[in-house]
């Protein structure tokens, strides 16, 4: 059936050639004009992190030939694909090498339902009984501990922290050579070292190799507090000017330091992460709202709460609306700077606020033209919700969650289970409300799908977001003749409002075979 009907729009293409010849020749008198250029289209993950130059995946449409027929590698040739792999059962496609001018040409023909750019994927490295439980929490979505940190391979590599505190011990064997000096406003010099400790234990957190988050991200000293941890407005703005006239890109700074409102210092950080440089900042340690704090009001900036090893919010952490999201903080051990092997356990919102400048550092590692409020977004998307103990009137109930963990989601599920008939050639859509969730689904948006049909190659499975995005969970094609799909897909929603009507769309592509939509859902 699917030669019948790649011949017939062949015919169909056809058809339309001698129509526009017969009409060029009409219209042979007329002034020439310039032939308009070959259609273009998109190509997905064109440049990620990873990228392979010269190398797709071609997924071709349900309506399409076979991809290792005849017609298919007819298709493939027409823009000089080299087929190096042919794809039957996961998807109906292939891996080629072309140019990426090629490629856009070939993701423009209707044949064709996506081109993706072909990339590299890494393991995780997990790190056992990780030094600091803070570590240990950020990697799961829920207690009890499970004694291992697991992160991203990448691990902050190419990302550089700034550290806008009282400087930093950059011998440290924490560091592993990855440290370095960057700006003293307190001596007005560029050795900025720590006379204090705190930035040293700040630091760490970051980017430690034992106790940070993003085991491979540089760092860089801004010493902007004296050895008593005090600074001045002027000292702190100044190591902000320096860190936004200096930052190696992609960059992400932490300010575990604070006091009451000063727009000046407000200022200096708004610009700055206007200029592409991500902040982490501390809520503060008055157990008050944070709105009256700064830096931690600036809304641009990622404001930082504090949790303890139960989850519940540290007694002293600031609260409310400020706040973007809550971290550990409570009884954290990283470096410190009497010696190049000395530690210490410390609290303070000074403690949480690093864990999520590493989170960010990993984020910006394998996305490296993510703008602030891009890692932002996606930081608290990805947070794991309603699991902090009395977060405070006004704050975000979300806990920083890197990824690795294999806990769902504790997040509201919304689902259909009334029966929706999947008929022969027949598209079908079954609604799910949902409401009362708090800005943008997740990065990580659970579909449990349950379809009773047989031979399920004949259909495409899509979820349509609110606004009309389709997301394509299963393609024509791919099942072959396996009956009734009973699975959970995971969607990063992250761009989609949460609120709104979902819907699951199934289209029957061929005769014989019929069934219905059992049921599915949404898991937050």
């Amino acid at each position: 059936m699917s030669v019948m009907r790649n011949s017939q729009r062949r015919l169909s293409a056809a058809s339309v050639t001698a129509v526009a010849a017969l009409a060029l020749g009409a219209a042979s008198a007329l002034p020439a004009t310039a032939a308009e250029p070959a259609p273009v289209g998109v190509i997905e993950n064109a440049g990620a992190p990873g990228a392979i130059a010269g190398s797709y995946i071609v997924t071709l449409d349900e309506s399409a030939a076979d991809a290792g027929s005849k017609a298919g590698k007819q298709l493939a040739a027409e823009y000089g694909a080299k087929i190096k792999k042919t794809y039957s059962a996961a998807l109906n496609g292939y891996a080629v090498e072309l140019s990426e001018a090629q490629a856009r040409k070939f993701a423009a023909d209707p044949a064709v339902e996506s081109v993706v750019q072909n990339r590299v994927f890494s393991i995780s490295g997990t790190q056992p009984n990780p030094p600091s439980w803070g570590l240990d929490r950020i990697d799961q979505r829920a207690l009890p501990l499970d004694q291992s940190y697991t992160y991203p391979d990448s691990a902050g590599e190419g990302v550089t922290a700034y550290i806008i505190d009282t400087g930093v011990r950059i011998t440290h064997n924490d560091f592993g050579g990855r440290a370095s000096y960057g700006y003293d406003a307190i001596d007005n010099d560029n050795t900025a070292q720590d006379g204090n400790g705190h930035g040293t234990h700040v630091a760490a957190t970051v980017a430690g190799g034992s106790y940070g988050v993003a085991k491979k991200a540089k760092v860089v000293g801004v010493r902007v507090l004296n050895n008593s941890g005090s600074g001045t407005t002027a000292q702190v703005v100044a190591g902000i000017d320096w860190v936004t006239q200096n930052a190696v890109k992609p960059a992400v700074a932490n300010m575990s330091l604070g006091g009451g409102v000063d727009t000046a210092l407000d200022t200096a950080v708004r610009n700055s992460i206007a200029s592409g440089v991500t902040y982490a900042v501390a809520a503060g340690n008055s157990g008050a709202n944070a709105s009256n704090y700064s830096p931690a009001r600036v809304a641009e900036a990622i404001t930082v709460g504090s949790t303890t090893s139960s989850d519940a919010r540290s007694s002293f952490s600031n609260y409310g609306s400020a706040l973007d999201v809550f971290a550990p903080g409570s009884s954290i051990t990283s470096a410190w700077n009497s010696s190049d092997t000395a530690t210490n356990t410390i609290s303070g919102t000074s403690m949480a606020t690093p864990h999520v400048a590493g989170a960010a550092a990993l984020y910006l590692a394998d996305n490296r033209t993510a703008t602030p409020a891009q890692v932002s977004s996606a930081l608290t998307t990805a947070a794991t919700p309603n699991v902090v103990g009395n977060p405070g009137s006004g704050s975000p109930n979300r806990l920083l969650y890197v990824g690795g963990g294999t806990t769902p989601p504790p997040g509201s599920k919304f689902e259909n289970t009334t029966d929706y008939a999947i008929n022969d050639n027949a598209t079908v859509e079954s609604p799910v409300t949902v409401s009362g969730v708090s800005g943008n689904a997740p990065a990580a948006l659970q579909v449990p799908v349950n379809i009773v049909h047989t031979y399920i190659g004949d259909l495409r499975v899509q979820l349509i977001a609110p606004d009309g995005t389709a997301y394509t969970l299963k393609s024509y094609g791919t099942g072959g003749s396996s009956d009734n799909i009973n699975t959970t897909y995971t969607v990063n929603a992250s761009s989609e409002v949460a609120n709104g009507t979902w819907k699951l769309r199934v289209s029957d592509n061929a005769w014989w075979d019929t069934g219905k939509i059992d049921s599915w859902g949404l898991q937050f």
